[in-house]
């Protein structure tokens, strides 16, 4: 199912795994005006993480789970903040300056997040809600994965560069985090593998928090570089590395338990 807001992927997925995408697309609302930048500033990274929604759909397809992704930019609101934070609009992205969000009244963001928030996160609720009612809960406590992609130089720090492959990201609970990272450190092809990095999962994590965190369930993020998904191979490379490091992961009979951190 797909809408302005969210989309879902392959709901009755048989595997106790939930993708999510928070920045899986960098659509704007016809009424926001393209928020007054250019289709070409879009594209960009400060517009959406480029390739997170191609790799969580196949990611889906492979492993039979089922996968959320949020509809609309996360300058028209970030999903991945907390609605508290200020940062969730920014009025600025990465040096480039967000037109359509400079000066709005706590009206225009409460209307952003009834319209655009909260209906995408109220999906992965009802995504987890499913599994709670499946006859086999709890033996079939899903493991939340959320999925990124990141820019390999921001245009705010030109002289720094991100060698990372791929990052994950975790806050208190290290079922998944641990064993993923060391899985991916042991891949044949010799990953760079950031442990919170380049972005701490202590920091921006607000979607695990609220949905998988405050539940005690299992659950991390995870970020490859842009550079690194730019074709249709690359997507498929990515997909199978992951879902083969998650399977084994979610095939461990400890890992479906709620535990708070």
């Amino acid at each position: 199912m797909k809408n302005n807001t969210f989309e879902t992927r392959n709901p009755k997925g048989k595997t106790p795994l939930i993708l999510i995408c928070d920045h899986a697309s960098n659509h704007i609302p016809a009424n926001l005006i393209n928020l007054g930048l250019e289709a070409e500033q879009l594209s960009k990274h400060i517009g959406w993480d480029i390739g997170a929604a191609l790799i969580t759909r196949k990611i889906s397809h492979i492993m039979d789970a089922a996968a959320i992704l949020c509809g609309t930019s996360r300058l028209v609101i970030d999903a991945n903040r907390s609605p508290n934070d200020n940062e969730c609009i920014p009025e600025f992205s990465d040096n480039f300056c967000i037109p359509g969000n400079q000066g709005l009244t706590l009206s225009d963001r409460k209307d952003r997040m009834e319209k655009y928030f909260w209906p995408y996160h109220d999906a992965i609720s009802d995504t987890i809600e499913a599994f709670r009612k499946n006859a086999q809960y709890p033996r079939n406590i899903p493991v939340i994965l959320s999925i990124h992609t990141f820019t390999p130089k921001l245009e705010s720090q030109e002289k720094l560069t991100r060698p990372w492959d791929i990052g994950v990201l975790w806050n208190r609970d290290p079922r998944v985090a641990y064993p993923f990272i060391q899985l991916l450190q042991n891949h044949p092809e010799s990953l760079i593998v950031g442990d919170n990095k380049p972005y701490s999962g202590k920091e921006y994590y607000h979607s695990l928090d609220f949905h998988a965190g405050s539940a005690g369930l299992p659950h991390c993020a995870i970020e490859i570089r842009q550079d690194l998904v730019s074709t249709t191979t690359d997507i498929v490379c990515w997909a199978d590395i992951i879902s083969d490091k998650i399977l084994r992961i979610i095939s461990t009979p400890d890992i479906h338990k709620i535990i708070h951190y």
